[in-house]
């Protein structure tokens, strides 16, 4: 397969669309979930702008774990208790915080980092993991930023029944 990451243009929304259709065209006909995280995690990595980490933590039947990511090296481990991606894995729900150092149980892996969002990961009922992207901007994450990495993130979770 051969694929080429063109720029993205237009408004925030359209950049979005477009980063959708490229991360689709990645994944498909694979169902290898640590290739697919990891061409998905460089993708958004180099596409979007102020974001010092983008990646995932796989869970493997206790605890995240982590997955393929671009950035500074990460924490190994994370308790389903613990942190934003605890947090995001146990409600089910994206985890967009404006000031990690505001969030109770914030787990530092870089100091650099301002603000995060995390996108749990859920093949039906089952926990896979979640997604992960820190920025070194406080508030640099909105709302459409949230729907557009959510839907990459539901992406990569049809990737895993090949259903892209």
């Amino acid at each position: 397969m051969s694929f080429t990451a063109t720029a993205l243009e237009g408004s925030k929304t359209d950049q979005y669309e477009q980063l959708v259709q490229q991360a689709r065209a990645l994944v498909d006909g694979e169902s290898d979930r640590i290739a697919n995280a990891a061409n998905i995690s460089a993708l958004v990595y180099h596409a979007l702008p102020e974001v010092n980490w983008a990646g995932f933590y796989l869970y493997d039947g206790t605890e995240l774990v982590v997955g393929p990511f671009q950035g500074q090296p990460a924490c190994v481990r994370i308790a389903l208790d613990k942190g934003v991606c605890g947090a995001a894995a146990t409600t089910r729900k994206t985890q967009r915080i404006a000031d990690v150092h505001a969030f109770p149980g914030h787990i530092a892996c870089d100091a650099a980092t301002r603000s995060e969002v995390v996108v749990p990961l859920y093949d039906g009922e089952t926990l896979v993991g979640v997604f992960d992207l820190d920025s070194p901007v406080s508030n640099r994450f909105d709302a459409e930023d949230q729907a557009g990495l959510e839907a990459i993130a539901s992406i990569f979770t049809q990737s895993l029944n090949n259903t892209v």
